[in-house]
């Protein structure tokens, strides 16, 4: 009996739930896969983890010689706050730090500025000069851990303080490894956060990529991000597509630089969102190395094997967490880390139960990592590598997935590429459009989320969630404001004016930075210079 005789003749008379089955980014599954579902030969689609097309994993040992990064996102008050959080983590457990900064520092303002105001250290940590920078990493050995800074815009500061940081421990440069996300390009697409429009800020992308490529060699100058791009309410199709497009678009500019694929790609790193569709999660972040694989092998001549390997951080969905029945959480981030390690991450977020509500207490924040190192020590999961590797479904969702994503890579190299296509509105309609009909079913009933539209209470016990003391806004402004009284105003104003020079120049940014840095200028003042220099964009307003 072959597949159609069975659903015909043994399937169609059996009982099914009056539904369309489809995953959470509407994908319909078929009942049952099989090997006629599934084409190819083994080694040019599957083939060996280490090996290209690296389907089953970028290393061959994977979590057999190594365990993934356990790295919680932390940041919240003054620099001296997180770096007590930091401390704890580690000392519970994590690997590695990732840092969360206020939104003022995300968006390139002091925090005495007044757009400032009832926001400093809110969503994340104030950092307005290379002194609470010096904080926030104080007594952490930055040659022996490996620091993730999710900041974009002013990315380029950061980054120029954090190396400055290094320095005064004794550090050097050669031996810092981490990453700062600085993918400019999805925040026209989707998390909105910009100083100035696309092209200049895709110039200062691509003068960290050079910069690191040549002075700081363990570091990944840009976290190619589809995190935010699936936050926005994309699919699962959209988020692997665009963030490659996106991945394109910086590499094109670097081989325009004069940098050799091979001198730069091997530092490029990835970032995606792990919602809760389990084999959909699973599926996305294979075809996400099969796909980046070939097209730096075939489009870009890479030869170096790190070169074609997608290598990627991962986070548990933020935007499935819900304030009802905040507990049910715990379960939710369960199910997308697992997926997320049997998907092959390198490195893992686990988002907090109370997230949607508040920054991360220090309970749920534990909550979090354990979930992280019971997947680890408890379930088996990393005692074989790509376990999940040769089920008919997940094969069939990986082809699909590699192939619906391509085609619409297809279409953007039709425009002219991604920034073009940013330009143009394309990425920003596609994920308004597929954020619009998911929120239709949810109204609809037609997909669930467990105590929101199906299964609600009419009471909840409250849970303690973590509080910002307003009064660390007033200290952080008066600690600025005496900071700046005290520096050398001639030398702050000569390290701004050289980064002026280098905006119209066309040299590369980073040094200038840098010696601002050293100099005493703040994320501020730097920003303000990309402000006049490069102008301020404003979202044309597609929808």
């Amino acid at each position: 009996m072959d597949k159609r005789q069975w659903l015909e003749e043994v399937y169609r008379s059996s009982p099914e739930r009056q539904q369309r089955f489809s995953t959470v980014s509407d994908m319909e599954i078929a009942p049952l896969y099989t090997p006629e579902d599934v084409s190819g030969d083994y080694e040019g689609k599957l083939g060996y983890a280490g090996l290209y097309p690296y389907t089953r994993g970028v290393y061959p040992s994977m979590y057999r010689g190594r365990l993934w990064t356990m790295r919680q996102f932390g940041g919240f008050g003054l620099a001296e706050d997180t770096n007590a959080r930091f401390r704890f983590l580690l000392a519970q457990g994590q690997t590695g730090l990732s840092t969360a900064f206020d939104m003022p520092t995300l968006m390139g303002y002091d925090a005495d500025h007044e757009r400032s105001r009832g926001e400093v250290g809110r969503e994340g940590t104030s950092v307005t000069s290379i002194h609470d920078m010096m904080r926030l990493f104080d007594a952490i050995p930055l040659d022996r851990i490996t620091t993730s800074m999710t900041i974009n815009c002013s990315a380029s500061v950061a980054l120029a303080m954090y190396l400055v940081t290094a320095e005064r421990q004794g550090v050097a440069w050669e031996k810092l490894g981490g990453t700062t996300q600085n993918d400019m390009l999805k925040e026209y697409i989707a998390q909105k956060e910009w100083i100035c429009p696309p092209r200049p800020a895709l110039r200062i992308v691509t003068d960290t990529i050079e910069f690191c490529a040549r002075r700081v060699p363990r570091w990944h100058p840009v976290s190619i991000s589809g995190y935010h791009i699936r936050e926005a309410g994309s699919t699962a199709v959209q988020e692997l597509a665009f963030t490659l497009a996106d991945g394109l678009c910086y590499v094109e500019e670097a081989l325009k630089r004069g940098l050799a694929v091979d001198e730069f790609a091997p530092r490029l790193s990835f970032f995606w969102n792990v919602h809760n569709d389990f084999l959909e999660e699973v599926a996305k972040l294979r075809a996400a190395r099969r796909l980046w694989a070939r097209l730096m092998k075939e489009r870009f001549g890479a030869t170096r094997a790190r070169s074609m390997t997608l290598r990627t951080h991962a986070q548990t969905a933020g935007a499935s967490l819900t304030a009802q029945q905040p507990l049910n959480n715990i379960v939710r981030v369960a199910i997308q880390a697992l997926a997320a390690v049997l998907g092959g991450a390198q490195s893992l977020h686990t988002n907090s139960m109370d997230e949607t509500l508040a920054l991360p207490s220090e309970e749920a924040v534990t909550v979090a990592l354990r979930t992280q190192q019971i997947i680890a020590e408890e379930t088996g999961v990393t005692n074989t590598i790509d376990p999940l590797g040769g089920s008919y479904a997940v094969e069939v969702l990986t082809d699909r997935m590699e192939a619906e994503a391509f085609d619409y890579i297809r279409r953007i190299d039709e425009m002219g590429g991604m920034l073009r296509a940013i330009e143009l509105g394309f990425p920003q309609r596609e994920i308004a459009d597929a954020a619009f009909k998911y929120q239709r079913q949810l109204e609809e009933g037609a997909k669930t989320v467990v105590g929101v539209n199906k299964y609600q209470v009419a009471e909840e016990r409250p849970i303690n969630t973590l509080r910002i003391d307003p009064e660390i806004e007033e200290r952080q402004v008066y600690r600025v404001r005496k900071f700046k009284r005290e520096r050398d105003f001639s030398a702050v104003g000569s390290a701004l004016s050289r980064v002026a020079r280098a905006c119209r120049s066309g040299e590369n940014l980073m040094e200038p930075i840098c010696e601002a840095v050293r100099s005493e200028a703040t994320v501020g003042e730097i920003c303000d210079v990309f402000r006049q220099e490069f102008g301020v964009y404003t979202d044309p307003g597609w929808l």
